[in-house]
């Protein structure tokens, strides 16, 4: 088996800490003379693409990455990307959306403790990260406290314990135990497909609150948003009395804006049918992100935006994101 490692930062090779800060290493260090049992899992090479805090990623990074994975998977039965955990759920969703033709697993792991820490639980994350990438799973994931979590359903839920991410809507696609255990409802490979950079990053997330003005939302649209995502109360609703969030829907469908509605709670699933609220933002032509994280409704979003290639009218952005999210293309969504 043969795996390329790529390391892009995070919390996993920082140095510093009590009292300093915790801050990006100079990448000096051979991961697999740091960890020789790396070599036991498979042939591995390793490629620094980029060395952030992952605070720092913005969606060219996403490309820039993606675009690498994509070109060296012909050449590996598996990819590792070493992230930091803070926006880890964001990348991995955004490659899920960027890699839709995947036969071989691209995993991200990180660490919540550098490995350079007496305790710490990166050497476990990432030897498990390399594990699970010379397995049959077709699939961009997570790896962390062990368990493989579908990376278009993961949210970064703890900033303290080990275990960072959950999954609440879709079950872990692997758990590490004594063996391993595989879940049932993997995706089938895909044929790879030609590699497609477009992303739209103008687009603007908010979550919905008790005194939310809507002209800020108003002035938002005016400055040039291209996608509105509205992070809801409960199963989708908006206000529509008192700040009513209604007149935003009207200007963002003349602006051939799209806007999608997601739900702030992790668990349940966007049903504009259900509530007057939510019964009113379908009427003005929001669009249901079902049960996604608001990382992947946002990512998905984006790509879908740039892949609408500039058409114009009914016909443009509003329909390209209508179409993208009328159905699951990787497994973000029940």
């Amino acid at each position: 088996m043969k795996l390329l490692l790529i390391h892009t930062g995070g919390t996993l090779m920082m140095r510093g800490g009590d009292p300093a800060p915790l801050a990006p290493d100079v990448y000096t260090q051979d991961l697999i003379n740091e960890l020789p049992v790396l070599r036991k899992i498979a042939a591995i090479e390793t490629k620094i693409l980029f060395n952030l805090d992952s605070s720092n990623m913005q969606p060219h990074h996403w490309v820039e990455l993606a675009a690498t994975v994509h070109a060296a998977l012909p050449r590996y039965d598996g990819v590792v990307i070493v992230h930091g955990t803070d926006t880890m759920a964001y990348t991995a969703s955004a490659l899920a959306f960027l890699l839709p033709g995947l036969d071989r697993p691209v995993v991200l792991t990180g660490s919540q403790t550098p490995l350079a820490d007496v305790r710490n639980d990166a050497r476990t994350n990432l030897v498990d990260a390399c594990h699970l990438a010379t397995m049959r799973i077709p699939e961009v994931g997570i790896a962390f406290n062990s368990r493989l979590l579908r990376g278009c359903r993961a949210t970064k839920l703890d900033a303290w314990g080990m275990s960072a991410f959950g999954s609440p809507s879709c079950a872990p696609l692997a758990e590490l135990g004594v063996g391993v255990q595989i879940g049932t409802h993997l995706l089938a490979p895909r044929q790879p497909e030609a590699f497609d950079p477009r992303i739209e990053p103008r687009v603007l997330a908010v979550r919905t609150f008790p005194g939310l003005d809507p002209r800020l939302l108003l002035g938002a649209l005016t400055a040039g948003v291209r996608g509105l995502l509205i992070e809801a109360f409960g199963a989708g609703n908006i206000p529509v009395m008192e700040n009513s969030l209604l007149p935003v829907l009207d200007a963002a469908r003349s602006l051939d804006v799209p806007v999608v509605i997601a739900s702030q709670s992790p668990r349940g699933s966007v049903d504009l049918g259900r509530y007057e609220g939510g019964v009113a933002a379908a009427a003005g032509g929001a669009i249901g992100a079902g049960d996604m994280t608001s990382e992947a409704a946002l990512t998905k979003l984006m790509v879908a935006l740039g892949r609408a290639n500039g058409e114009a009218g009914a016909e443009g952005r509003i329909h390209a994101a209508r179409e993208a999210f009328a159905h699951a293309s990787a497994g973000e969504m029940s």
